[in-house]
């Protein structure tokens, strides 16, 4: 059970409503990587997990800008078993293959020390904390679902998901901007021509 240590919340009301429309983003998310780890559209994989990691980065930001939340009870209640991600993990690994670990600075703030990431962990870490959430929401416990939405959103995922947006991104523009000179300067004349008017049809 992890302990709350922070101030308490004092508007349950607005929290709750916060709460409810964090859920509906984290569920988002979860069913945008569940598709993609299906491999439902390949050809889609890098485009549809950059938008789910940056829109979920994006709610993080505004749980982070927040005041502290937490709820009355000083204990996290038992929210049941875990739900296993690791299929997600290895899906999503199996659909990357080739793109999906890189290397990162650890912590920017303290140094330049790198290590070992992946994708795949990235979103199966992000799919983990949700998922915990959500199972606090669905059980109605909607301020505590908010609090460890934050909590663990300021420790641990949306670092993974600002991780993982940033080689996502870099993923997309290099396989749109990395061609062969022949191929660029084929599309380069053929956008010149295609801008070149006919002088008949100038005439008509």
């Amino acid at each position: 059970m992890a302990e709350h240590t922070a101030a308490t919340a004092t508007n349950p009301t607005s929290l709750a409503e916060v709460a409810d429309a964090f859920a509906t983003q984290a569920s988002r998310f979860l069913e945008t990587s569940t598709q993609v780890a299906s491999g439902a559209a390949p050809e889609a994989a890098i485009p549809l997990l950059l938008l789910a990691t940056t829109d979920i980065l994006a709610a993080g930001a505004r749980l982070g800008a927040m005041v502290d939340v937490v709820p009355d009870e000083r204990f996290e209640p038992d929210s049941g078993p875990d739900t296993d991600v690791e299929p997600l993990r290895v899906a999503l690994a199996r659909v990357l293959d080739g793109l999906d670990a890189y290397p990162e600075v650890v912590d920017p703030v303290l140094g330049g020390e790198t290590g070992d990431a992946s994708v795949s962990d990235d979103i199966a870490d992000i799919a983990a904390a949700l998922l915990q959430g959500l199972a606090h929401h669905e059980a109605g416990h909607v301020v505590e679902a908010l609090w460890w939405w934050q909590f663990s959103a300021l420790s641990s995922w949306a670092e993974r998901a600002a991780s993982a947006a940033r080689v996502l991104q870099m993923i997309l523009a290099h396989l749109r901007l990395d061609v062969d000179d022949d191929v660029a300067a084929e599309a380069e004349y053929e956008a010149l021509q295609a801008g070149v008017e006919d002088p008949a049809d100038a005439a008509r």
